[in-house]
């Protein structure tokens, strides 16, 4: 999709993407759902119930592992994060809203690693818009977005737990 100024549809694209990852797990074991705040933590609490994996649901918050933290600062809400399974040896589907430059799903698997030894992580994205610093790729997409250097695709989510999609200008 190269049409940033129309409206994305999120919860079309997240219905793609719960389709794929359903698909892509289901002859796995020992899985566990874990989503980046805020957006892949909204994600990943109604991908884990379709999964029905609500006691397999963490969530973690890559601030302070960011490598870019001293510039980028804190947000302006840090939430502790939370992984209430074990990460030994379990297949981590870490999900995020945008994947971008990869230094967020590098910060998240850091932080997983100091919660135990994952089997496997497997990343889900909601929407990839390319511009790629590190090699990090998805294993679920729903879909990729062309957006000029300044945009940030945002992802919101209503009060009734519905999500939108917004391009802003930083």
């Amino acid at each position: 999709m190269n049409m940033p100024n129309s409206k994305l549809d999120a919860e079309a694209l997240y219905q793609a993407l719960a389709k794929l990852v359903k698909t892509g797990v289901s002859k796995l074991d020992n899985i566990a759902v874990v989503g980046i705040y805020s957006g892949g933590a909204w994600l990943a609490e109604r991908l884990a119930a379709e999964l029905q994996l609500k006691d397999r649901l963490g969530f973690i918050d890559v601030s302070f592992y960011r490598d870019d933290y001293a510039e980028k600062g804190l947000h302006a809400e840090v939430k502790p994060s939370q992984i209430p399974f074990e990460v030994d040896g379990a297949t981590i589907i870490l999900v995020d809203d945008v994947l971008y430059t990869g230094r967020t799903t590098r910060a998240a698997i850091n932080e997983l690693f100091d919660y135990g030894r994952p089997a496997r992580i497997m990343l889900a994205a909601l929407v990839d818009r390319g511009g790629r610093e590190l090699p990090i790729s998805a294993d679920f997409v729903a879909d990729t977005v062309s957006l000029e250097g300044k945009q940030q695709l945002v992802l919101h989510r209503a009060a009734d737990g519905r999500f939108s999609l917004t391009v802003d200008h930083a």
